[in-house]
């Protein structure tokens, strides 16, 4: 079983990579989108249009119409990059309960396992927005890159064989925390697609036309990517609340005392911090929704610190990663 898991790993990069180059064949094709980044800016027929999200067509004069047929080949990359993510998140699945099989317990017990994990809870989070709201298809792109690299690192970095756990992790609270912070984790590390989505689509809508913004051409309002943003992190956050206070208790039963500062705990409750702040800025009318995107997109960089770089630069209680 864990080999079976090694090549279903192997297969879901491969479905992720295919889904990645299908969305950036879609951008491709969709005609006028290469062109507007080196043609003159459009303006947009109206600030209600903006908000709205509603492509206008007032493209400059001497533009390039779309190539017959781009809108068609466009429609069907997306269809395949659709298509591709739903089978690749299927390997996913079954790479991770494979896993568990191999070690018959939930496979979370190491850094490999854990990112594995995390990384599945944000595709398949992915999906179920997309069958809610077809519009957020256009993210796929940068949801699938994120993939294809955090699972790269899983596969060639992080990899470790099937061992079992260690004595300080046989506790029910193994199953209560590291499950509340996978599942936490993996919304919370979603949640940056669409706010590295909305500063580009913000951009665009403010009158843009360079790299990167022209990407976010087709996206949904920069409006309704600044609420998937918050309804995301918002979901997450008392979850990942209650995992942080979960890995307290354990640390009182295991080690006698609840809190340490060990680096894992620390950068926890950096990342705690960080997003609560990201809370209270959205919630304050005077904060400019473009830096509530960044400090989002800061509490990313610190969940990936608190995935990669603790294991790597730091040596703590919290030392399962199972590499070198």
């Amino acid at each position: 079983m864990a080999a079976l898991s090694d090549q279903l790993l192997v297969f879901t990069i491969l479905g992720y990579l295919i889904a990645m180059i299908s969305h950036a064949a879609s951008y491709a094709f969709d005609g006028g989108a290469v062109a507007r980044v080196v043609r003159p800016a459009r303006q947009l027929v109206s600030v209600g249009a903006a908000d709205s999200g509603v492509e206008s067509t007032d493209a400059p004069t001497g533009s390039t119409p779309a190539r017959p047929g781009s809108t068609g080949r466009a429609a069907i990359a997306a269809r395949v990059a659709l298509v591709a993510t739903m089978i690749a998140t299927a390997l996913h699945f079954g790479a991770v309960v494979t896993r568990g099989v191999a070690a018959d317990r939930l496979p979370w017990g190491n850094m490999y396992e854990f990112v594995l994990s995390v990384t599945f809870v944000g595709a398949a989070g992915w999906l179920y927005l997309v069958f809610r709201w077809p519009a957020v298809r256009q993210l796929g792109l940068l949801l699938t890159l994120v993939m294809v690299l955090l699972l790269g690192i899983a596969g060639l970095v992080l990899y470790t064989s099937v061992v079992p756990l260690v004595p300080a992790l046989n506790s029910y609270w193994f199953d209560i925390h590291v499950t509340t912070i996978s599942f936490s984790s993996g919304i919370l590390l979603l949640a940056f697609v669409p706010a590295a989505m909305y500063l580009m689509r913000s951009g665009y809508e403010d009158g843009k036309r360079s790299f990167p913004y022209v990407l976010a051409r087709r996206s949904p309002s920069a409006a309704t990517l600044e609420r998937l943003t918050f309804g995301l992190n918002a979901f997450a956050f008392p979850i990942f609340t209650f995992a942080v206070i979960a890995g307290a208790v354990w640390a009182e039963a295991a080690w006698g005392r609840a809190w340490g500062w060990d680096p894992k705990e620390t950068w926890a409750f950096i990342s705690w911090v960080v997003y609560a702040g990201y809370l209270h800025a959205r919630a304050t009318p005077s904060v400019r929704r473009n830096v509530v995107a960044w400090i989002s997109i800061l509490g990313f960089l610190t969940m990936l610190m608190n995935l990669f770089g603790v294991n790597f630069f730091f040596t703590g209680l919290h030392s399962y990663a199972g590499v070198n």
